[in-house]
């Protein structure tokens, strides 16, 4: 089981993206934060295999935060799902996070969380493809 925290300003987004994520068998919430400083104690904390994190914030904006956690932990994968995506395009790559749309949608944050957490699922997948 992977564990992923979720960090927005916004409940209703928090909860949203709870509820996605917990439809999926191998996916955990470890744990929600508000803004920027609350993510880093408990990203810290909780030691998250990946986390998905909201650009626009108080205290403390997405961009720098995921800046000072992939100094941190550069292991763990970050995914910005924003809704500013062209905002940050240029600098994402920079940071080293991956930037979803919000208005997207969810599904391509499903797919995409999956993709990340379970690579070696994704070839086997696609090896009969």
């Amino acid at each position: 089981m992977k564990n992923v925290l979720i960090v927005d300003d916004h409940w209703a987004i928090r909860s949203a993206i709870r509820f996605v994520l917990e439809k999926e068998n191998q996916v955990s919430i470890c744990g929600e934060a508000e803004d920027g400083f609350d993510a880093l104690v408990k990203a810290a904390q909780l030691q998250p295999d990946l986390i998905i994190l909201d650009l626009v914030m108080p205290k403390l904006d997405g961009a720098l935060t995921a800046w000072v956690l992939k100094r941190i932990s550069p292991e763990v994968p970050i995914i910005l799902f924003t809704m500013y995506e062209t905002a940050v395009d240029a600098l994402a790559p920079a940071i080293g996070v991956e930037v979803l749309s919000k208005p997207e949608g969810f599904k391509d944050l499903v797919r995409r969380v999956r993709e990340l957490l379970y690579p070696q699922n994704q070839r086997a997948g696609s090896a009969g493809s």
